[in-house]
């Protein structure tokens, strides 16, 4: 059974740190991206970032130059730093994982292993 478990959400003010990390069991995933979404309180899960097998890396505009995204292979673990926090960033993350021979990567049909979800909150 593959299983992706998220870990690292919380509570944070503006401007601080989280690191969000996501380790896969039950299938690697080379030949598959793995990413991060959010979806905030009545608004639509968006896709944030994601890393593919290959090295290649793509973030939305909002979090670029604040989040980092890192993939271990060896250990089938995705990693969010999430640096400089703003409330807007309050969501909950989702981790997710799909065959990089899609090209529609920024949104959720391309992904088919999902996360259960770890929130974050920053507060003002």
């Amino acid at each position: 059974q593959v299983q992706l478990v998220e870990s690292g959400g919380g509570l944070v003010q503006a401007g601080g740190s989280l690191r969000l990390s996501c380790a896969a069991s039950g299938r690697t995933f080379t030949g598959h991206f793995m990413g991060w979404f959010r979806q905030a309180p009545g608004k639509e899960r968006e896709f944030v970032a994601n890393s593919w097998s290959g090295g290649r890396t793509y973030y939305i505009d909002s979090v670029k130059g604040r989040f980092i995204i890192s993939r271990d292979n060896a250990k089938n673990t995705v990693h969010l730093h999430m640096n400089s926090l703003k409330p807007e960033d309050t969501a909950v993350y989702y981790c997710a994982a799909g065959p990089d021979y899609r090209t529609t990567y920024y949104y959720a049909r391309a992904y088919d292993y999902w996360g259960q979800g770890t929130q974050v909150t920053v507060s003002s």
